[in-house]
């Protein structure tokens, strides 16, 4: 049976945003090719004319030396004609701001998209050491970095487990990481309450986060607080964990 073309059509849309996604979620290095063929199970040849597409159209660049592919300035621009639309960090920079002022460390907004969490806002705290973070606008799937987990453990244990399993090809390149250290740490968030990870998003760093319920008791953002290994004691981590609290509830109530 021959695929119709509005088939196609769609099939090579979604295999488009599948590419963009995966290397919207890799290193500012970009990926290479046999690397995007690879995690997304394309064909090389596949895999090559739907990044050239997306080359010429100005949604990846490919850097000349090393030939890898990183996201190009059209997502950018489209990004900033679209963030008129969407007030969410506004809506939630006094809170973070405030957390950042309350703990002395960095605090982050982060939202699902698929099975990412996407960094959207980041806010530096007065203490001398700040962490080396997660950029804005930066996407790693769920469960590498606190925003993930704290978004990941919202969710039922057949999601999650849905959820590593689909991301697992990605996960060598956070230390290692495997669906099983996911689904353990998804665990331990459900008997603490609160997401705690470290040395995966960034090497030395350990966050510690919350998810934004709505009011349908479905995980809307996540709120997360991440300092230095040695900083992120346990006695820090009850310290925070009450603000951290009274953030996401107060963010509930705004959206």
């Amino acid at each position: 049976m021959t695929s119709t073309p509005d088939r196609t059509s769609a099939q090579t849309v979604r295999r488009a945003m599948q590419a963009l996604k995966l290397i919207a979620s890799g290193t500012s290095d970009g990926m290479r090719l046999a690397d995007v063929a690879k995690a997304l199970n394309f064909e090389r040849p596949t895999a090559h004319r739907l990044l050239k597409a997306l080359v010429a159209e100005g949604m990846l660049t490919q850097h000349p030396g090393s030939r890898r592919y990183a996201l190009g300035s059209l997502v950018f621009e489209l990004g900033l004609n679209a963030t008129h639309q969407f007030n969410l960090v506004d809506i939630c920079r006094p809170t973070l701001n405030a957390l950042a002022e309350q703990t002395g460390d960095t605090t982050f907004l982060f939202v699902r998209s698929g099975n990412d969490a996407v960094c959207l806002a980041r806010v530096q705290g007065p203490y001398p050491i700040q962490t080396p973070a997660v950029p804005v606008g930066a996407r790693q799937p769920l469960g590498v970095n606190a925003g993930g987990l704290a978004l990941l453990s919202a969710l039922s244990e057949r999601e999650a487990l849905e959820i590593t399993q689909a991301v697992a090809p990605r996960l060598t390149i956070y230390g290692n990481l495997s669906p099983e250290h996911i689904m353990e740490h998804w665990t331990k968030a459900q008997a603490s309450g609160y997401a705690l990870i470290g040395n995966r998003a960034v090497p030395g760093v350990t966050a510690m986060g919350l998810p934004v319920i709505n009011e349908k008791g479905k995980p809307i953002a996540a709120i997360t607080v991440a300092a230095t290994n040695s900083r992120m004691t346990q006695e820090r981590i009850d310290e925070i964990l009450p603000l951290l609290r009274l953030a996401t509830e107060a963010l509930s109530r705004k959206l």
